[in-house]
Parts: structure tokens; C-alpha cells; sequence
């Protein structure tokens, strides 16, 4: 959930890897080992069609699990943790699972346990935690744990390429303009047509944006355009202006 400025990054982090913990129900006694293999077979690129109650069309499309851990077997149920691409069904996964070993097999419970750089063991909260924080806030003038469920929205850019920029180069960008070799004070590799995070010296983000070169084609530039912004973050005039206008 993003709050003001930080809903412009939401989308991003909607694309980040998912991690889930998943209940599933097969629908006849099984093997445990063959069964294990077949759910073990998913790991990799998988073609995967939405299923019939969805919120996207449902076109055949590819997407990536990285892993697969079963965590337990009991009866008919299968508890097991999968590491994946953004955008994978899991009900659907289940789906396939059953129809391969023969007999059917249906999701009974989900949780998500990771959303990109966001995990259930470290900054990932409830919302009944959220709306505690903020009753405390507003009754008891305690903001000690609405401060620990709300993160700068720096966080978010944990996982993209960074640059960092000189203070006369952030008003600039504030008002539209790309951002420039001259301006760049230090980075971190990236590559071309990479998703990259512009920040002041300070660490405050100012923008986001596609990689318009490689960062090894950076070390020996003296001008260019290095960054296609998509976002801007930092307010206008937060800076002081570092340009000049010409005088007619």
C-alpha cells in the first residue's frame, strides 16, 4: 500500500517475485513420491492460462517458478512454499498439478509470504497492525508503531541499479529535464533499458527510469543522456535552481 508521492511506485513493486504458502487438496489417495515429482517438475518456465475468475484475459502466457519446497503431507492435503514470477496463479498451479497425476486436485488455502523486496518475516504487516498504529497515533499521541509500519518509499528501489546525483542536478529533474551525464556523481552497473532508482546524495529518491546505455559505456562518457525518466518523485523547489535562463 502506498500512501501520497509513493503510489507512483506501487506498479513496480506489483512486478517484483512473489513467494506463497499453499494448501493444496488432492482429490484421491496418492503416492508420495510420485507425487513429488510431478510438483517438483513445475519448477522453471511454465505455460500457464489464467483461470475462468480473473482479473486478466485469459491468454496463454509464460511465466518462471523458481522453486518449489513441500513442506508437509497429511491425507490428501499437500503444504508446500513456491518461489515465482509475478502474476502466477497458484488455484491454477494446483489445477495442473491434479490433472497431471490423474485424479483433480484444488488450492484450500493461500498466503502470500513475499512481494518483492517485502517479507512476511521482516517489514511485510496486517492490516488490523496498520489500523492499531493509527489508533494509537490519534488517541494516545504514540507514533512509535506507525513508524514501524510505515517505510520510506526508498525501500521500494532496494533491487534496481542506482545512481546518485550532484544537489544542482535534482531541481532540474523536478521540472522535467533527463537526467544527463554531467549530473551523475556515482552508480551501480547496470544495463541497458534496465528499470533504474535516481537519488540525491542524501539517499532521497528522485526519479525513476529506463537505462537509455550501459553503465561500462558511462565511464567514459562526457555528455549524453543516460536516463529516460517514467517518474518523478521529488517535489519542484525543493532544491534550489541550478540553471540559468537566457536573456533575450
Amino acid at each position: 500500500m502506498g500512501i501520497e508521492n509513493a503510489t507512483k511506485i506501487m506498479n513496480y513493486i506489483s512486478k517484483g517475485g512473489k513467494e506463497y504458502v499453499c494448501v493444496m487438496q488432492v482429490h484421491c489417495e496418492y503416492d508420495k513420491e510420485e507425487l513429488t515429482k510431478i510438483i517438483k517438475s513445475f519448477e522453471g518456465e511454465i505455460y500457464q492460462r489464467p483461470p475462468v475468475r480473473s482479473s486478466v484475459k485469459r491468454r496463454l502466457r509464460v511465466r518462471s517458478i523458481y522453486d518449489i519446497e513441500i513442506l508437509d503431507m497429511d491425507k490428501k492435503l499437500v503444504l508446500f512454499r513456491v518461489s515465482c514470477d509475478s502474476g502466477t496463479y497458484m488455484r491454477k498451479l494446483c489445477h495442473d498439478i491434479g490433472i497431471i497425476y490423474g485424479c483433480g486436485a484444488h488450492m484450500r488455502e493461500l498466503r502470500r509470504t513475499r512481494s518483492g523486496i517485502f517479507t512476511e518475516s521482516t517489514n511485510l504487516v496486517k492490516l488490523h497492525n496498520l489500523s492499531e498504529a493509527i489508533y494509537l497515533y490519534k488517541n494516545c499521541k504514540d507514533e512509535t508503531e506507525l513508524r514501524r509500519v510505515l517505510m520510506p518509499m526508498e525501500y521500494a528501489t532496494c533491487e534496481m541499479p542506482k545512481l546518485i546525483i550532484e544537489d544542482s542536478a535534482v531541481n532540474a529533474l523536478a521540472y522535467g529535464a533527463q537526467l544527463a551525464v554531467p549530473g551523475i556523481v556515482a552508480y551501480q552497473n547496470f544495463k541497458r533499458n534496465d528499470t533504474v532508482a535516481v537519488l540525491t546524495l542524501k539517499g532521497e529518491l528522485v526519479a525513476t527510469g529506463n537505462a537509455l546505455i550501459d553503465s561500462k559505456e558511462l565511464e567514459n562518457a562526457k555528455k549524453g543522456i543516460v536516463v529516460n525518466l517514467s517518474r518523478v518523485f521529488m517535489q519542484r523547489d525543493i532544491y534550489p535552481k541550478a540553471w540559468k535562463k537566457h536573456e533575450s
